[in-house]
């Protein structure tokens, strides 16, 4: 097949503004690890590329690749493309509706989408939809619904009558930790709601109380109402108060926890609860000493991909082509290996400096000499691998040795 893969990310969705670097780490990651799995499927990729990121030459497989300078280009680049292609495949933001916005227009090209559908993401993608609908079968953390034009007042009141503190105040249309705080007293809650604000245009949040465990997420293939669990990731996640930006820092896979079946099954009913969602799926959880919680559905890839791809015994990327163009999910996807990831702040570097960094092995998102928004250094995404998480560990902390080493 001809296949086309648009990241947002690094695919100009930042276009003439500075690109986040703690988050173009991920999306290139991602970005270059479904290419080379779809080439390595027997397909022909092409991909949108932010300009600036095109004219340093990163390492990707794909046959051609269309350079965007600016947002307005992407839809109708996206259409052309498709004229000469047989399929797409987004990743992208939920936040905003990009995702399904994006999605629709896949879809009415008329050629496949390799997403879930569009109604599908609409379904899951504000964050309150599933709260609403999937308590009959999950656990979910304490929730409120709330409105970010009500007065301060008012909220503060209903989080201390119903919740109390400490309490996790987020976007109802966030993606990863955009926009979320722990909040642990009252006078903390204006910073929050203004952390919110600057990342969203709804008007509803959510409020949900503190689950104190673990954060994981489950990497699903599906199809239509059939989905098949593929892994337990733990998830690094940094959660600050609302003076700091919350982050997702990296994982670890396969996670072995006493929880992982009951996770799997829970995940599974999540998904197939949704017959929209198809091909790779990830739904996350908070696993706390003697109970899972439901915290999020991405109907999408997610970063676990970059990490998972090295352990199973199988090609991710056509397993997804298998379950939006067959209908067919695996019965099983064994992990055979560990691998581990994280992100990695380093200077900004030379343009020989990100040439040579992008020829580590390791380096799944090489550092990129760009104009960070809000500081001057940039962020690369390294991935160790092994026979064990031991292993798999030595070898992530060796690889960001010699990053830092040829960074200086």
């Amino acid at each position: 097949m001809k296949i086309t893969v648009y990241e947002h990310v690094s695919g100009g969705g930042y276009a003439q503004q500075p690109i986040p670097q703690n988050i173009i780490c991920e999306g290139f990651a991602m970005l270059r690890s479904v290419v080379a799995d779809f080439k390595a499927a027997g397909n022909e990729v092409t991909v949108l590329l932010d300009g600036r990121l095109s004219k340093l030459n990163p390492p990707l497989d794909a046959v051609y690749t269309v350079p965007i300078h600016y947002v307005q280009e992407i839809p109708r680049f996206l259409k052309s493309i498709a004229k000469v292609n047989d399929a797409l495949y987004i990743i992208a933001p939920e936040t905003g509706g990009i995702l399904k916005s994006l999605v629709g227009l896949a879809e009415q090209t008329g050629k496949i989408s390799l997403n879930s559908t569009s109604d599908a993401i609409d379904k899951v993608a504000d964050k309150v939809k599933p709260y609403e609908t999937l308590p009959k079968f999950v656990s979910i953390p304490k929730t409120q619904i709330l409105n970010l034009n009500d007065d301060v007042d008012a909220i503060k009141k209903a989080i201390k009558n119903t919740l109390g503190y400490p309490v996790v105040l987020k976007p109802a249309d966030g993606t990863s930790c955009s926009g979320l705080s722990l909040v642990t007293e009252e006078a903390h809650v204006l910073e929050a709601l203004a952390k919110i604000k600057a990342v969203t245009k709804t008007e509803r949040f959510i409020a949900q109380e503190y689950i104190n465990g673990q954060a994981a997420s489950v990497s699903l293939l599906c199809a239509g109402s059939r989905a098949v669990a593929v892994s337990l990731n733990k998830q690094n996640i940094k959660l600050s108060t609302p003076n700091a930006d919350s982050a997702y820092e990296g994982g670890e896979m396969p996670f072995d926890h006493w929880l992982k079946q009951e996770t799997f099954h829970a995940a599974v009913k999540v998904a197939e609860a949704f017959p929209g969602l198809r091909g790779y799926v990830g739904v996350d959880f908070v696993l706390s000493e003697h109970k899972l919680f439901l915290v999020d559905i991405n109907p999408r890839l997610t970063t676990s991909y970059v990490g998972l791809r090295k352990v199973v015994g199988s090609n991710l990327a056509k397993h997804l082509l298998a379950a939006v163009l067959e209908n067919d999910v695996p019965k099983d996807v064994a992990s055979q290996r560990s691998a581990c990831f994280s992100k990695v702040e380093t200077p900004k570097p030379t343009p020989a400096q990100f040439m040579k960094a992008a020829q580590l092995s390791e380096v799944v998102s090489p550092p990129f000499p760009l104009t960070a928004a809000g500081n001057a250094h940039s962020c690369a995404l390294v991935v160790g691998e092994g026979a064990s998480l031991d292993k798999a560990q030595s070898r992530l902390e060796e690889a960001k040795r010699r990053l830092l080493n040829i960074m200086g």
